[in-house]
């Protein structure tokens, strides 16, 4: 099992912007030292707690930070860009890193950003597919390009220029185009079936329980077959809220018991905005739940690894068997509130945690 990185910030309200953009970049650059093997971003255009409004451009900051992992947009909301922006920005960061890069894409899921660029009443999830389409037909084509679409034109027709290079669009640097991934949450996920169609790869969100995390391979499957595709669990990225500390009190407290607890405080707001959605059924052990029994107590307890080496490497190795095994499992990033502690959760996690979950693992392998 490989291990990443996720970050989509969670800062308290009062921390200086600048502090925390510098914050989550030392996040991605500890991970690179500490050997991770991919770091991804989220974004959010109009959300001053989850506040990185673009993960291409952040994800620039780390070029010449970052030496060995790969890094990408978990994920760039596509209906908020033009395809020829999205298109040709992304081919440019996939240049620049040198086949470092890897693309995660969605349709936004935040309605305030959707109310702040003027398309609250359309239909996002057509304006996504729309969009991915049109980049790949661009990355795929040469100019002149003369793509329609419902949402979005692409013509360079009337002022191609071949001789001077004007009507043309850059390509990306990895052939035919940077892998994509997709972030999916709802248990039931019609998207990662859309995503097996394409012989993309999933990433199931920190934010679901255990107990529903193995749906999302059972539905990728059904559209890899569908899509004539290979279905290779090795290419599943699970992502889990982790916390690892020499002291299992501690690991309690600043993982989630403690008021202040940054992984108390993030659940909280994951709670409150999936409620006002209506969607406390990511946090459910089973369908047939309450939305009132789900507390903060409860999702805390179970969307939160947390505890000593041991404790960490017996959940996660848990966490595998009840899915069947993944291939990569994405270390969420927090609010450094003590950042001794944070720092010295990841490298826990990389120098003792990893190591002992994947000889774990090849003791299964062995004995099977």
């Amino acid at each position: 099992m490989k291990l990443g990185f996720f970050t989509m910030p969670v800062h308290p309200h009062g921390r200086n912007y600048a502090e925390t953009l510098k914050e989550d970049r030392e996040a991605f650059i500890l991970a690179d030292r500490l050997g991770f093997s991919e770091g991804y971003c989220g974004e959010h255009l109009t959300d001053a707690i989850e506040n990185i409004p673009n993960s291409l451009m952040f994800i620039a900051t780390l070029l010449d930070a970052t030496k060995q992992m790969k890094v990408g947009t978990s994920v760039a909301n596509l209906p908020f860009s033009h395809p020829v922006v999205v298109a040709s920005n992304v081919a440019m960061i996939d240049n620049l890193f040198e086949g470092r890069f890897i693309l995660g894409i969605g349709a936004g899921v935040l309605p305030s950003d959707a109310e702040a660029m003027g398309i609250l009443g359309k239909d996002r999830q057509a304006m996504f597919v729309e969009a991915i389409d049109q980049v790949l037909a661009i990355w795929a084509g040469e100019g002149p390009y003369d793509i329609k679409g419902n949402f979005w034109n692409v013509s360079t027709m009337k002022t191609n220029w071949p001789e001077m290079g004007i009507g043309g669009i850059v390509k990306p640097y990895q052939k035919p185009h940077p892998p994509i991934v997709g972030t999916a949450s709802d248990p039931d996920s019609k998207g990662v079936i859309a995503l097996g169609r394409r012989g993309w790869a999933p990433v199931s969100s920190n934010m679901m329980h255990p107990n529903n995390v193995g749906n999302h391979w059972v539905n990728y499957c059904k559209g890899a077959a569908e899509g004539g595709h290979k279905a290779d669990r090795a290419n599943w990225r699970v992502a889990r809220s982790i916390f690892v500390c020499e002291d299992s009190k501690v690991a309690k407290s600043y993982g989630g018991g403690d008021s202040n607890s940054p992984y108390r405080f993030y659940v909280k707001q994951l709670m409150a905005k999936l409620a006002r959605g209506k969607k406390l059924g990511v946090f459910k052990s089973r369908p047939e739940m309450k939305d009132e029994d789900v507390t903060l107590d409860y999702t805390v307890e179970n969307v939160v690894i947390r505890g000593t080496v041991n404790e960490v490497v017996d959940k996660i190795l848990e966490l595998h068997e009840k899915t069947g095994g993944f291939g990569t499992l994405l270390y969420c990033g927090k609010n450094w509130t003590d950042v001794g502690l944070g720092r010295r959760s990841m490298e826990l996690m990389a120098e003792k945690v990893m190591p002992a979950v994947n000889a774990a693992l090849g003791k299964r392998v062995a004995a099977e």
